[in-house]
């Protein structure tokens, strides 16, 4: 594996072969496997799981890790094309990303959408610039539009939970939130979901339906697996039966790069906060998950997260065991 960017880029077969990796590693360690490689990790944005557990799958496989951030490590990285350094910046990351590459076996990158124009940020054009610059195997952190780190534990979290694949219902729903959000972990959610084979609704208020080539996306994703995708504002009928609420915010598509729009359109919205009455007619074993990190009170309640629905800590614990797999396959010995 030389490249793990989306998990639509890789076949389902693929998929199921690091899910099975992850379980493996899980059970039985492998603390030499990655012995003398090293991993570098560059956060254009803040971390706290993903840092954390990159260095720590890194470390369980017997190998090192080194994090570069500006907010860290150095007095500012220009990302601008055709700029003039006369700012802040002391570095460009068209040499940056170059230099980092060149110490280590292995990079991920985190550059988060800049939502300014939503065509660009659908097209990914930061992180595919960047991956331009890179020859060396690499990780999408998070990007713009995407986020298969996150997607690949919730995967192996619903695999470990039991929960089905052909006839289970997910749920992915907006949550209010007071800043308008990336479309990244909604966008690769929905994907994984569909691929997984469940049948896919996306719950959201009138204003923030997801863009069509992420919903076609899913679409194409499900037709093949057997699942479904659907997007509705009817709270009722998107809730009836379900076997998964996944609770996400993100910012107006009808207003996107507008911030003033954006939160006119969420006023009247904090209702969409996730509560156990959300759960009266799931399925009564009904689970809810989420990325982290939340907002208690404003996107999902105490009484949800606290409660025994909540499996947003074996998610996070799984990230670690998914890049695990990631890497033992990207790095470890054939």
């Amino acid at each position: 594996m030389k490249e793990f960017q989306d998990l639509a880029l890789i076949t389902p077969e693929e998929v199921e072969n690091l899910l099975s990796l992850a379980r493996r590693l899980e059970a039985h360690p492998e603390p030499r496997a990655l012995e003398g490689k090293i991993l570098a990790l560059l956060f254009l944005n803040p971390s706290l799981r993903t840092l954390a557990s990159f260095q720590a799958a890194m470390g369980r496989l017997g190998g090192n890790s080194f994090v570069i951030s500006p907010d860290m490590s150095i007095h500012g990285l220009e990302t601008r094309r055709g700029i003039v350094m006369d700012g802040q910046a002391a570095e460009h990351i068209r040499e940056a990303i170059p230099v980092i590459a060149s110490y280590a076996d292995a990079l991920g990158i985190r550059a988060f959408a800049e939502r300014e124009e939503l065509d660009h940020d659908l097209a990914d054009k930061d992180y595919m610039a960047f991956r331009e610059l890179v020859n060396i195997p690499l990780i999408n952190m998070e990007s713009a539009i995407n986020h298969p780190c996150q997607s690949l534990a919730d995967w192996k979290t619903m695999d470990d939970l039991g929960l089905p694949r052909a006839g289970g219902k997910f749920v992915l729903s907006w949550a209010y939130h007071p800043r308008a959000l990336p479309l990244a972990v909604p966008s690769a959610t929905v994907h994984m979901a569909a691929m997984r084979g469940m049948d896919v609704t996306v719950l959201r208020p009138e204003g923030f339906e997801l863009p069509e080539s992420i919903m076609q996306k899913a679409r194409d994703a499900a037709q093949f697996s057997g699942g479904s995708v659907t997007e509705t504002d009817d709270k009722a009928a998107a809730l009836e039966g379900a076997h998964v609420i996944y609770a996400k915010s993100w910012a107006s598509t009808k207003h996107y790069g507008h911030l003033p729009n954006d939160e006119k359109a969420r006023e009247g919205l904090k209702h969409w906060c996730i509560n156990n009455s959300w759960f009266d007619t799931t399925q009564k074993d009904a689970r809810f998950m989420h990325c982290l990190p939340v907002r208690r009170g404003i996107v999902v309640a105490d009484e949800v997260l606290d409660g025994p629905r909540s499996v947003v800590i074996p998610e996070a614990r799984n990230r670690m065991y998914a890049q695990m797999a990631v890497l033992h396959q990207m790095l470890g010995t054939k």
